[in-house]
């Protein structure tokens, strides 16, 4: 699986082009704003944006999410517990910014461990709620998508709307006892190992 990243939007939002090498396929994960360049991209690799995956639904996460929908028609996937969230702009944020978050629907309201094919990619879901209660990563080949759960010797913040720091260090637990070692792409700042995160984020230990 090939990754491309793209920094977007006001908050600098990681937005990942995933690519299954041997169909081509794409998919998107968290796409933070309406980006002409991520769209062109999609259209350079073939045009199969099979999937767009929501690791939450805040608003710098979803706002490119109808734009990419109206352009390939891929489907979209989030977690079950996070779809409240999603449609309601004072729980995603999007009112307290004065924005506008174009509607879509989610085809796919995943649970814990739920499993899906990228091409011959396996991807699977597992729920890392606390930074929001729907939160969850993608674990596919050696890479975590973690949104704003796990970053670079940090975690997501836990004062927003429908957040726990109980939960999250329940999450920290989870992705700490994870077998093996894995590449870990959070939704901002750089990218990370967890067994360099087991080592050095105080939140894991």
């Amino acid at each position: 699986m090939k990754c491309t990243t793209f920094v977007l939007g006001d908050i600098y939002t990681n937005t990942y082009l995933l690519e299954d090498e041997s169909t081509s396929y794409l998919a998107v994960v968290d796409p933070a704003c309406k980006s002409e360049k991520l769209i062109d991209a999609v259209k350079e690799r073939g045009g199969k944006l099979k999937y767009i995956l929501l690791t939450h639904g805040h608003f710098d996460h979803i706002g490119g999410v109808k734009a990419l929908v109206d352009e390939f028609s891929p489907e979209v996937y989030a977690g079950i517990d996070e779809i409240r969230l999603i449609e309601n702009p004072q729980l995603n944020g999007s009112a307290w910014h004065n924005l506008h978050i174009d509607e879509f629907e989610i085809d796919r309201k995943l649970e814990d461990e739920d499993t899906f094919m990228l091409g011959n990619t396996q991807f699977k879901f597992i729920t890392t709620p606390g930074h929001t209660r729907g939160s969850g990563c993608y674990i596919a080949d050696d890479c975590i998508f973690s949104g704003d759960t796990l970053f670079y010797r940090s975690i997501g913040r836990t004062d927003f709307p429908t957040s726990s720091m109980s939960d999250m260090n329940l999450s920290m637990l989870k992705l700490s006892s994870l077998e093996g070692d894995y590449a870990v792409y959070p939704g901002h700042d750089i990218s990370t190992k967890l067994s360099d995160e087991r080592k050095y984020n105080p939140f894991m230990r």
